[in-house]
């Protein structure tokens, strides 16, 4: 189970300098059309994850390697495409790489896209639950080798006494290697930012509800 970086104690990290360490890290980008606010509280966010990040390697070695959910590339190629698709990682990636770590290709091409147009399949509405399972199993088995793919690149490359570092959804069901010493970085504006996303898609919603009724009785009239 993860450690979180607030919870773990002197003693206890210097017996964790031997073996291999990985600093989870929750994904979180900026969405299209939300506000300053949030951007403000995004910010926050990765300036508490650089400090706390920091601090770990203060006491645990710097990280060697960075894996980032959705990259099929690594190096220069997935720095790139990191910075047209989530500026906010990108930065931070870019600084570790810069720190001397190596950014990793963490996802299989043909098994990510395979989970991209599930996830746009299964938000269509269905007619047939029969297709609606068979896709739900199909969506269920692509989500297992996708996880067990991460998994391996991660034990694949993570060798000896190195620390990696893992930018992944905090939702993930990845199982990691029992070698492997896990610590779940979470700062405060991590809780910040999901209440505040969860009032604003809350707006969204009232506001969208209202433009329909109000539409409704325009017809009407």
């Amino acid at each position: 189970m993860a450690q979180e970086l607030g919870r773990v104690e002197r003693p206890l990290v210097a017996s964790l300098r031997e073996g291999r360490k990985l600093f989870l890290i929750p994904k979180l980008q900026e969405t299209p059309g939300v506000e300053e606010e949030g951007r403000v509280i995004l910010r926050r966010y990765w300036g508490q994850i650089r400090s706390q990040v920091a601090s770990l390697e203060e006491r645990l070695g710097p990280a060697r390697h960075v894996y980032h959910e959705s990259l099929t590339e690594g190096g220069d190629q997935g720095l790139r495409h990191l910075e047209a698709v989530d500026p906010l990682n990108h930065d931070f990636v870019q600084e570790k790489c810069q720190a001397g770590a190596k950014l990793e290709a963490t996802e299989d091409h043909d098994v990510l896209g395979e989970t991209v147009d599930l996830q746009r399949c299964l938000m269509l509405p269905f007619t047939s639950n029969k297709v609606a399972t068979r896709l739900q199993d199909w969506f269920t088995d692509v989500i297992r080798r996708r996880n067990e793919h991460i998994s391996k690149r991660i034990d694949d490359t993570l060798v000896g006494d190195e620390v990696g570092l893992l930018v992944i959804n905090e939702r993930h069901q990845v199982q990691f290697p029992t070698d492997i010493e896990v610590f779940f970085v979470a700062p405060p504006a991590l809780d910040e930012f999901r209440r505040w996303l969860s009032h604003w898609i809350a707006q969204q919603r009232l506001r969208d509800y209202e433009d329909e009724n109000s539409s409704e009785s325009s017809v009407e009239a």
